[in-house]
């Protein structure tokens, strides 16, 4: 199994147990495929750079996880059709 990071960009306008939910989601979707989940940095509300989908703000996440490639997959699709994440990125990370 790799280890990757998955950068979420969240809504910055969700309650929190909402954002809670949407978190856990993809925690589940790891866990659920036989990977595991590290751990999940919530770096808080902060300024976009340029609007997304008209918002100028957003909530940042990291999680740092360990699964396959089939793991992957089904956590950019879900995260894709997702009305919540304005923005999403999954990167490999090399282990010494």
């Amino acid at each position: 199994m790799q280890k990757y990071e998955m950068l979420l960009l969240l809504r910055s306008d969700m309650e929190e147990e909402a954002r809670e939910a949407e978190l856990k989601k993809y925690a589940d979707i790891v866990t659920g495929m036989g990977g595991t989940v590290d751990a999940t940095d919530k770096w808080g509300v902060k300024k976009l750079q340029y609007p997304i989908a008209f918002k100028s703000d957003a909530f940042y996440a990291l999680m740092t996880f360990h699964a396959d490639g089939a793991a992957v997959k089904e956590l950019d699709r879900i995260a894709g059709i997702s009305d919540d994440v304005l923005r999403r990125m999954i990167t490999k990370v090399e282990e010494k």
